[in-house]
């Protein structure tokens, strides 16, 4: 028991280190620059340990969880000799992970009221036009994931698939509509966030790790890049049709 409260304590720690230049900013900008007291100071407290708490278990969980299936399910997947089934596991895990993602749904759903409110799309268009942008995104990154994972057993050097798709994201935005390219810039973020980054990075480590001749570090990290790019070009293309 003492050597789990002592890991508790540990990672509690960790994780109100992690969050303490975040409180320094907003303490020194409300103190010194605003020079205003904190409303509802004893709520922002019990919130703020409520996140260290929450930041510390979702961590934990990482470790302890996502990280490992992710790369016993490449290392079976390779070990199994079957491409196709492993590039359809790539593309599984990265549409999945990200139509879950939080912060794509949020995004798609204000991305779709505000074009109502705008009259660039109809009210009863609201939910079909979030939902076709969540599953523009989604496909996006299953492309991106299985275009990694092909990259990692080709041996391809990333910096030419990184620029080439950065070029085409820079033509298509001379001819996408101006109402979706901010929306489309926005999702090349929002989909490298909670529940995507852990599992796909795993995945590449996996991979990596498995194939003779690929190294962990050089090989395995970058398909988050991908996962950032290929919606930008995703969402463009649906908004040149749906405009």
């Amino acid at each position: 028991m003492k050597k789990v409260a002592l890991r508790i304590a540990e990672k509690l720690k960790s994780a109100f280190l992690d969050l303490v230049p975040i409180v320094v900013v907003v303490s020194f900008f409300q103190i010194v620059v605003l020079q205003q007291p904190f409303p509802n100071l004893g709520s922002i407290v019990v919130g703020m340990l409520l996140v260290v708490a929450g930041l510390m278990f979702f961590v934990e969980g990482l470790e302890i969880g996502l990280f490992p299936i992710g790369e016993n399910l490449s290392y079976a997947l390779t070990q199994k000799g079957s491409i196709t089934w492993l590039l359809i596991f790539a593309f599984t895990l990265g549409f999945s992970t990200t139509v879950a993602e939080p912060a794509l749904i949020a995004i798609a759903k204000e991305a779709a009221r505000i074009s109502v409110e705008s009259n660039i799309i109809l009210p009863a268009d609201e939910l079909p036009y979030a939902f076709g942008l969540r599953m523009s995104v989604a496909v996006s990154v299953g492309l991106s994931i299985v275009v990694g994972v092909v990259r990692i057993i080709k041996g391809w050097p990333i910096y030419y698939l990184i620029i080439g798709g950065y070029i085409v994201v820079m033509v298509m935005t001379i001819f996408a509509p101006p109402e979706i390219i901010g929306i489309a810039y926005d999702a090349g973020g929002v989909t490298t966030s909670t529940i995507t980054v852990p599992l796909v990075t795993a995945l590449g480590v996996g991979l990596a790790t498995v194939i003779k001749g690929r190294s962990p570090l050089t090989d395995g990290f970058g398909l988050i890049a991908f996962a950032s790019l290929m919606p930008m070009i995703f969402v463009m293309g649906y908004g040149m049709i749906i405009f």
